[in-house]
């Protein structure tokens, strides 16, 4: 696929293939929600998170791998996990030598409440 970048009069920069066009200024406050929400297994392990609603890492290793059949190590699990805490969709503390997840669910209903109005 070719890809062009279009300089307009107006200084906006579109990138552009055949397919999508966009302006990289449009990039909004929710790509982090997006991006995070684009894989399965941390789709998974938000699941989870709502199911129980507090969770320590240990606790979310041996439920993905038991009760979703997952071959993930806890370092995978880690890097996921840094991923929904840049998202704000997960919550950690450190409590004593556990680790603590919570799910936080403000980002998705603050996208749920711009699309609704």
């Amino acid at each position: 696929m070719r890809y062009h970048s279009i300089k307009l009069e107006s200084e906006v920069h579109l990138t552009r293939n055949y397919m999508v066009a966009y302006d990289e200024s449009m990039k909004n406050e929710n790509q982090d929600v997006f991006k995070a929400l684009a894989d399965p297994n941390r789709r998974i392990m938000l699941d989870e998170l709502f199911e129980r609603k507090e969770i320590t890492l240990y606790e979310l290793t041996v439920r993905l791998t038991s009760k979703h059949n997952l071959t993930i190590s806890r370092q995978a699990i880690s890097k996921h996990l840094a991923l929904l805490e840049a998202a704000e969709l997960v919550v950690s503390e450190k409590e004593g030598k556990y680790r603590k997840l919570v799910f936080n669910p403000t980002p998705l209903e603050d996208i749920m409440a711009r699309w609704r109005e």
